[in-house]
């Protein structure tokens, strides 16, 4: 299957159809961390409110954050709400991009501050959340939730994979970040498929789950495990799964050997 829908015409509607456009890194890392954050909810949505956000940066994100004051972030976004994120609290995030930009020159670089090397980008995506709440003053526990709090962080963790994975669905660019320390973003489609598929037993959405099936597909893919993220949550979220196992053709169950 992911012959069948790993390719751009499938893209749409997803959340990172609003950043492949941007061709400059850092209008992909400020426009993409919005759309991972309000990546919740319905997709159909979702979308019209990351177009919002984004049309108050203007056609080049990274430059339109850096030049508002802080007062006109807050009030561009007064009138903002998508479900539970509200203007204010999406302001305060900005805030927290805008400040650690300023201090670090990119995102990637202010991710790579605090990255200790382990083979997951756990420890590494932690400190980074930790960092953007401190400049934010703000704990911002949904839009930017911490794995210490055993979070699975499938926002946090789409964006990664956005920034850090190149081919014809992600657009990547950060080179300091291997590909084979992501962390599966996990959703209900994932999950769904996950437990069809036997990588996982656990019953629960957090932490430990994501790292279980990240591992599950670093056996069989060990540079890439996150190669089939896309192909996976295609059928559900384009609703064209077919009946029964929605996983059925697309990867290898747990006692298979690798397609």
């Amino acid at each position: 299957m992911r012959r069948r829908h790993h390719h751009r015409r499938f893209l749409a509607p997803d959340p990172l159809q609003l950043v492949t456009p941007h061709r400059r890194l850092a209008d992909r890392e400020v426009s993409g961390l919005i759309a991972a954050c309000l990546a919740y909810g319905s997709v159909v949505a979702m979308l019209p409110a990351i177009r919002r956000v984004l049309a108050v940066l203007g056609p080049r994100p990274a430059d339109g954050l850096e030049a508002m004051h802080e007062d006109d972030l807050n009030e561009a976004l007064a009138g903002f709400r998508y479900r539970v994120t509200d203007g204010p609290t999406l302001a305060a995030m900005l805030r927290g991009v805008r400040r650690v930009r300023g201090r670090h020159g990119s995102l990637e670089a202010a991710f790579s501050r605090g990255d200790p090397g382990h083979r997951s980008v756990v420890p590494a995506l932690s400190a980074f959340i930790a960092r953007l709440r401190e400049a934010a003053e703000a704990p911002l526990p949904h839009l930017l939730p911490d794995p210490r709090d055993g979070s699975a962080c499938k926002r946090p963790a789409l964006w990664l994979r956005w920034m850090v994975r190149r081919d014809e669905i992600d657009p990547g660019g950060w080179r300091a970040v291997d590909p084979a320390r992501l962390l599966m973003p996990l959703d209900t489609h994932v999950f769904q498929t996950a437990h069809a598929r036997r990588w996982t037993r656990r019953r629960t959405m957090g932490l430990a789950t994501a790292m279980e099936i990240t591992d599950r597909l670093r056996v069989l893919e060990p540079g890439d495990p996150l190669r089939w993220d896309f192909a996976i949550t295609r059928p559900g979220i384009r609703g064209d799964a077919p009946d029964g196992d929605p996983a059925g053709t697309i990867l290898p169950a747990a006692t298979e050997p690798p397609a």
